[in-house]
């Protein structure tokens, strides 16, 4: 437990201090002078010398204090210290509060595990949960000392895809039902508009990508894909495009891959400028078919065998058209709903600084006071007149 001031050049602002010193030492004694008939004949004598002296102590007192605090408030004091400690238990939603109840530690602090942390006591909160976000939250505003558990339902949505690393161990307790969710399940993806350009040399591996393209029509009487020659204009708005040609990736089909294109290759194209690149679709012996990664804001997919039967039989599969638009497609987002069971948190998170408690509304009402305090010392009718 300490003390710390978050802006220590405030201090400068004891200068101010010399202002009622002064204004005490320049006081002076109200002196009428009377006519004396008697003292009208007697020589004048040299006034004694005054030495300095403070009036009215008690006022300046208060106004030294009330000055110093001031100072003491602009330089933001804040107390570093472990109250709070003890043991504290949070909730998640969807979690019955009478059942986690009976699982708390004796005098647990009980809590939601909801933006701002409410009382149990409180109608659980409506809406998603960021399990995942609000367990570090709480994790790094609990005191060192303070024990935590965590009572959850059985199913947890809205959560990372991977566990939660924290600082501490957590009591973790398990009970029937599941948080609440709002959003929507993610609806797939589905299957591209490709834009297909291809070289004399692969208008035959070509043809599998144009039937593939074909089966993803949402109906017979759909436009056919846009097939043609790779000195053909490609649509400017097209996401999925399949280059058939060896080689390197000429600088305008490069620069539609920086925007977001998804750009498929042949196994016969470079890729050396593209980046490094990871397995996407396995045969049934488990060896690669399409390769890919991403180039900016967009994905490159090639495959790693000539579009020929005899060297891809997959090209005559049945499921040929679903597995290629698959890897065409956009990733889906990463997993939000996880078991309980699973979900629990991890330790060896970085201890963070101790919780800061601004002590400036405290100092606040204490200068209230003294402000307070010096008017009345100032106006009490006690006080000797000043010139």
């Amino acid at each position: 437990m300490s003390a710390a001031l978050l802006a220590p050049l405030g201090l400068a602002a004891l200068a101010a201090l010399l202002l009622p010193l002064l204004i005490h030492l320049s006081r002076r004694d109200i002196q009428r002078p009377i006519a004396f008939a008697a003292l009208r004949w007697l020589e004048p004598r040299p006034k004694p010398q005054r030495r300095p002296r403070l009036d009215e102590r008690a006022l300046l007192a208060a106004r030294l204090a009330l000055l110093t605090l001031l100072a003491l408030i602009l330089a933001r004091p804040v107390w570093r210290g472990e109250s709070g400690a003890g043991a504290w238990m949070a909730v998640a939603p969807g979690a019955d509060p009478a059942a986690a109840r009976a699982l708390a530690p004796k005098g647990a602090h009980m809590r939601w595990l909801a933006p701002g942390f409410p009382g149990l006591g409180r109608r659980p909160p409506a809406g998603d949960a960021p399990i995942s976000s609000l367990l570090r939250e709480l994790d790094a505003n609990l005191p060192r000392g303070a024990t935590l558990t965590v009572a959850v339902p059985a199913v947890l949505n809205g959560v990372d895809a991977e566990r939660p690393r924290l600082s501490r161990a957590v009591a973790w307790r398990v009970l029937p039902g599941q948080t609440p969710s709002a959003s929507r399940l993610p609806v797939p993806a589905a299957p591209p508009s490709v834009v297909l350009r291809s070289a004399p040399d692969f208008v035959a591996g070509a043809r599998y990508l144009r039937a593939a393209a074909g089966a993803w029509a949402p109906s017979p009487t759909a436009a056919a894909p846009d097939v043609g020659a790779l000195s053909e204009p490609i649509p400017e708005g097209a996401r999925a495009i399949a280059w058939m040609a060896a080689g390197a990736l000429p600088a305008p089909v490069q620069d539609r891959l920086a925007r977001g294109a998804v750009v498929l290759l042949p196994v016969e194209a470079s890729t050396h400028d593209l980046g490094p690149a990871t397995t996407l679709w396995r045969d049934a012996q488990g060896q690669p078919l399409v390769e890919g990664g991403g180039f900016e804001r967009g994905r490159w997919l090639r495959f790693t065998r000539p579009l020929d039967p005899q060297a891809m039989p997959e090209l005559l599969a049945a499921d040929f058209p679903t597995r290629l638009a698959g890897v065409l497609a956009d990733p889906p987002p990463p997993p939000a709903r996880a078991r309980a069971l699973d979900f629990h948190p991890l330790t060896g998170a970085r201890v963070g600084a101790p919780a800061a408690h601004d002590l400036t509304p405290v100092l606040a009402l204490v200068a209230i006071a003294l402000f307070a305090l010096e008017r009345w010392l100032a106006t009490r009718r006690q006080r000797a007149p000043a010139p």
